[in-house]
């Protein structure tokens, strides 16, 4: 316990996941803006589309990953201001979704993980994807998400943006990242399956390497029952908690 506790505290201290989130957030608007307004898409270029686009979803991911750092308070401790402002820009950037509309719903998810009242699990359909997908589509849609997306893609093509680049690079980076996002940071730590949840937050670890638990979803795949055990505890520090547990 007081070696998970010493992984808790040295986040306080830490300016990693500052500079981490800074690069994760440079890199999305380096693809964004060069992608958008000055990327030619020839034919000579296309071999370059779909490696941009996959780095570009992952990157979106990272973003709303900080976000919900934020809402959990690790990616600044003690600071609700920055962690607030921080949060709002990072999913405004990644889709123009609403932080203060998440951030309960994000709670409540904590407060009554895989029960009806749990508004990130399908009661109804705990073990089918696509129908939970559009239940989770549902609950964070909203008309006003679409109307920012509306003025922001329209400023973009009054100022020369194509409207084929907005949708290269960013509206198909964005929906990539809801499906990886769902995937394995929701459908599958909480999926009903042969196995047994390992204790009452009905949360699971998909035990990948390392590497491709950061490359899946930024360690909510790999580390998911690790991230309902210690939800204070920034997603690079997750596996720490597991480690640090064993010892």
């Amino acid at each position: 316990m007081s070696a998970v506790a010493t992984v808790l505290r040295s986040d306080h201290r830490a300016g990693t996941g500052h500079a981490i989130a800074a690069g994760i957030a440079g890199a999305w608007l380096a693809i964004h803006f060069g992608g958008i307004f000055a990327f030619p898409l020839t034919t000579a270029s296309l071999v370059w589309v779909v490696p941009l686009v996959l780095v570009q979803t992952w990157l979106s991911t990272g973003l709303f990953i900080v976000a919900h750092d934020c809402m959990h308070g690790s990616f600044a401790p003690g600071r609700a201001a920055v962690n607030r402002t921080v949060g709002r820009l990072a999913l405004m950037f990644y889709a123009g979704l609403d932080y203060d509309k998440m951030l309960p719903n994000h709670f409540a998810h904590h407060r009554h993980v895989g029960t009806e009242a749990d508004p990130d699990f399908d009661a109804a359909n705990p073990t089918r994807p696509v129908k939970w997908l559009a239940r989770f589509f549902g609950t964070y849609y909203s008309h006003w998400q679409i109307v920012r997306i509306v003025v922001v893609l329209g400023f973009y093509q009054l100022i020369g943006a194509s409207l084929i680049n907005i949708i290269v690079f960013w509206a198909i980076p964005a929906l990539l990242a809801l499906l990886q996002l769902f995937w394995f940071g929701t459908f599958l730590p909480h999926r009903h399956a042969h196995d047994v949840f390992p204790d009452r937050h009905n949360a699971r670890s998909s035990r990948f390497g390392p590497w491709l638990s950061v490359l899946t979803c930024f360690n909510f795949g790999g580390y998911h029952h690790e991230h309902h055990l210690h939800p204070h505890v920034a997603w690079w520090r997750l596996p720490a908690t597991r480690t640090e547990g064993k010892a």
